[in-house]
């Protein structure tokens, strides 16, 4: 995603810089009993999740991009084998509603309406970048441009992004848009500093990178899509774009753009959404080389990413990892709809297609 106008180029900066013999019948009968002992076994000592969350166990799996994975970028290589400890998540994005219950509890206001300081926004520019007009640096956002009818260059994707002065998230698409009647759906509009202030309220964190995938595969370790690898099926699981990207979206999977969250079914062990619909923040920085300098001859236990950001897009700031791609992508553009895809985003900004969810562990719960 990367000038409609030269502030276009400057928020571009700061925000999207994105599968033995045989036994006898006893024997046989012998084994499945003690299989089925097993997974009771495990089921007892799965801890009880709070409502709306989900016990995802501790495992060893395959990150980064997988065997036979035609999307797979340089950013999700070499794939590495991780081990997480089991932890709590959310079963589909935080949505408008919680968001609103947070907001009404403490009188928080998100970046996006807050007022902008030209002072610290340069700081993540490159250095000369003159200052736009004052009448730009007013609250806002960015939304997709849904009215645009023709692009000269997949490469430049300001050509359907516009900054949306009062765009945030009781406003998703600017001045007189509301959240009324569209309380089940993902909260868009979100900051990193956003969540993490409704993550405190909540007794709740972002999950981790590695978290996340662990969680989008399910009961599975190897799996490019949350439902396994035939990418045939995705518009029966998935809500991204179909048709001809960014100027038509034929809607084959029965949403033109964001959807209620579960619209589609949920992965081998419960949890919504984790493709499609709205990019999700992590705590990880990202950081284009960090599965490079891993130790591929072990296993990386509890992995909480890269120490320092780094990206070749914007490298004048630090960015968070986000996952899960969104009702935009396709894949003639970003192809995110993956369970590896990671894409940086600038902590500070946001969008009408970024939101979150959060996780928990017992201890916490405990506190």
């Amino acid at each position: 995603m990367k000038p409609k106008s030269l502030f276009i180029f400057f928020i571009s900066c700061l925000i999207f810089t994105s599968c033995k013999e045989k036994t006898s019948s006893a024997e046989n009968k012998s084994e499945a009993v003690s299989e089925e002992n097993n997974i009771a076994d495990a089921e007892e000592k799965q801890p009880k999740a709070p409502e709306g969350m989900v016990w995802v166990s501790s495992k060893t799996f395959t990150q980064g991009a997988k065997t036979g994975d035609q999307f797979a970028m340089k950013r999700e290589k070499p794939a590495h084998q991780v081990y997480v400890d089991g932890f709590f998540i959310d079963i589909h994005e935080v949505t408008n509603q919680q968001f609103q219950e947070f907001v009404a509890a403490t009188n928080y206001k998100t970046v996006a309406e807050r007022p902008i300081y030209w002072e610290e926004m340069k700081k993540q520019l490159p250095p000369g970048t003159p200052k736009p007009a004052e009448s730009i640096l007013q609250p806002g956002s960015l939304t997709f441009d849904k009215s645009v009818e023709q692009v000269a260059s997949m490469n430049n994707y300001t050509q359907w992004w516009t900054w949306q002065l009062g765009a945030n998230w009781k406003q998703p698409y600017g001045e007189g848009s509301s959240i009324e009647g569209r309380e089940n759906l993902p909260v868009v509009h979100i900051a990193y500093e956003d969540a993490l202030a409704y993550c405190e309220w909540a007794n709740r964190r972002l999950p981790t990178e590695a978290e996340w995938e662990a969680a989008a595969q399910g009961k599975h370790t190897d799996q490019i899509f949350t439902w396994g690898n035939n990418a045939e099926v995705l518009t029966e699981n998935a809500n991204t774009w179909q048709g001809v990207f960014p100027t038509q979206n034929k809607s084959k999977d029965g949403f033109k753009y964001i959807a209620p969250v579960a619209s589609f079914p949920p992965n081998s062990i419960g949890i919504y959404d984790m493709m499609g619909n709205v990019w999700e923040w992590t705590s990880d920085k990202f950081n284009v080389n960090y599965y490079n300098e891993l130790d591929r001859n072990k296993v990386i236990e509890n992995p909480k990413g890269a120490e320092k950001g780094y990206s070749l897009q914007n490298p004048y700031q630090e960015e968070q990892v986000i996952k899960g791609g969104s009702f935009l992508c396709h894949a003639s553009y970003c192809a995110s709809f993956r369970i590896s895809a990671r894409m940086g985003m600038s902590p500070d900004s946001g969008s009408d297609h970024v939101g979150f969810r959060t996780v928990a562990t017992p201890e916490m719960l405990e506190e």
